[in-house]
């Protein structure tokens, strides 16, 4: 993969943040590995850096290496002026932060070049009670999880159990709105990659498609654990073949019966892998 945008059929893992204002680091980020790149505009730059961050963006933007852009929330006095720069090509979509209204996504999306995306960012109490909506809009791929507002929003203390609800809402809401599995929210301890380890892949449990990243050196770490490992993978394919000499009859692999939704997940796992060059 390029690095950039996700091939056609696979749901980007890692999406790297990059701040705005650092066009130095963009080339670099999108060689990283990671899936997807989001040149950042919001919480990465400071007030006073905003106007330079933009015109750096909007210099450095080009249909040769489409990226993603997220701008500053409706209720900024940067909203506007982020607006005139998402049109540009070269942007392959936006992340709206604390994504919380329809109309708002609206008047993102009549700015959008044809084929580019939105991603919600949902980071509010509000935010996940209207996941469902926001999830249905148009132009919508898929929904982020902004953990660490979100937690600041509700007052709550902890981002594992204490976030089992909230996470679970969002990966509902996408299934009924038929969009990607969202995106879960960057793990701060960037040096900790048992902890980011854990952190994807309860992300991945929980019906996760994506994790956020603020370094290059989560990637492959956030990329390996939304892959199917050597063991899913040999599982896989001894399902697979299984069923398939039994000729519908019923078969136990490894001791366990499968049914049709086994070997469903088994051949999409394996689907999955094909795409990644890695079955």
């Amino acid at each position: 993969m390029s690095g950039v945008v996700a091939e056609a059929g696979a749901v980007a893992r890692s999406w790297l943040f990059v701040p705005g204002n650092r066009p130095e680091r963009f080339e670099k980020a999108l060689a990283s590995g990671a899936d997807a790149v989001i040149l950042d505009l919001e919480d990465a730059v400071a007030p006073a850096d905003k106007d330079a961050a933009r015109e750096a963006v909007a210099a450095w933007l080009s249909p040769d290496r489409p990226v993603y852009l997220r701008i500053n929330a409706a209720d900024t006095e940067w909203f506007a002026d982020d607006l005139e720069l998402v049109g540009n090509p070269g942007v392959a979509g936006v992340v709206l932060p604390k994504a919380e209204a329809a109309d708002i996504l609206a008047r993102v999306a009549v700015r959008l070049p044809p084929a580019a995306v939105l991603l919600p960012l949902v980071e509010t109490g509000f935010g996940v009670a209207r996941a469902e909506t926001l999830a249905a809009q148009p132009r919508v791929l898929r929904l982020m999880f902004g953990t660490i507002d979100f937690q600041l929003d509700l007052g709550i203390d902890g981002e594992d159990e204490e976030l089992a609800f909230f996470r679970s809402k969002l990966v509902l809401a996408s299934r009924l709105a038929g969009v990607q599995p969202p995106i879960d929210g960057v793990t701060t301890a960037i040096r900790d990659l048992d902890r980011l380890q854990a952190d994807t892949q309860r992300a991945r449990r929980m019906g996760f498609g994506g994790k956020l990243c603020i370094h290059p050196d989560q990637i492959a770490t956030v990329n390996r654990a939304f892959a199917p490992s050597d063991e899913e993978l040999a599982w896989a394919y001894r399902v697979v073949e299984a069923a398939g000499a039994a000729d519908g009859a019923a078969v136990a692999v490894d001791g366990k019966m499968v049914d049709r939704p086994v070997l469903l997940r088994a051949q999409r796992m394996i689907a999955e892998a094909a795409r990644r060059g890695a079955a």
